[in-house]
């Protein structure tokens, strides 16, 4: 299995009130984002509040302000380390396995959400962000395009494989497709559905036969 790491969160990539420039001040964003998919475990992150959010992390609502201008802001950051953390995560594994064909890179993706699903609280209601739609102001990231990302870099320098438009836009229709599915597939359970879980591969699989 592989091993989520705790990627920090980076104040570039999230919306929050203050850069936390010092090393207290980046635990205290993470420790508040922590408390914040422990309640979306709980709860889904419909219901999260801010007050949630400081009462798990045992931290005053001021503090989460200090930080966070509402709600949205904290759904929008965790969405971002989600993402961060699973794109690292996809990076690691891919480095390790060295898949050398397409249908192994899928495999590659999937057993790396399959494991972040089982280990992360609160991910099958979030996920990397693209569940969200937060508006008026639509969220800058779109988790399943980073991961995509990755996949098509690393095809690209390890298979020699250089994606034209369509190319791209199948790897993130697979992408999509695996999103979907493992959504599905953890939706009552935390070990997930195997019939849904083996369902996105084959899907994926289609969505990249003309690669």
């Amino acid at each position: 299995m592989t091993v989520v790491e705790n990627v920090p969160v980076h104040a570039s990539s999230v919306s929050i009130r203050v850069e936390p420039v010092q090393a207290r001040s980046t635990a205290r964003v993470n420790a508040l984002l922590d408390a914040a998919s422990d309640a979306i475990h709980d709860v889904g992150y419909e219901l999260l509040t801010t007050a949630m959010v400081a009462e798990r992390a045992g931290a005053s609502i001021g503090t989460v302000y200090r930080y966070f201008p509402d709600r949205v802001a904290v759904l929008r950051a965790l969405a971002s380390r989600n993402c961060d953390r699973v794109t690292h995560a996809l990076a690691t594994r891919l480095a390790r396995d060295k898949p050398a064909s397409v249908s192994a890179h899928i495999d590659c993706v999937v057993d790396t959400l399959v494991d972040v699903f089982r280990s992360e609280k609160g991910f099958r209601s979030l996920r990397a962000g693209d569940v969200l739609d937060i508006r008026p102001v639509a969220s800058p990231r779109s988790g399943n395009s980073d991961v995509a990302r990755v996949i098509s870099d690393d095809l690209r320098e390890r298979l020699g494989l250089r994606l034209d438009s369509a190319g791209r836009l199948a790897v993130e229709t697979a992408v999509d497709v695996i999103d979907a599915l493992l959504g599905r597939a953890f939706l009552h359970s935390g070990k997930g559905d195997g019939t849904l879980i083996d369902e996105a591969r084959r899907m994926a699989r289609l969505a990249l036969a003309e690669i």
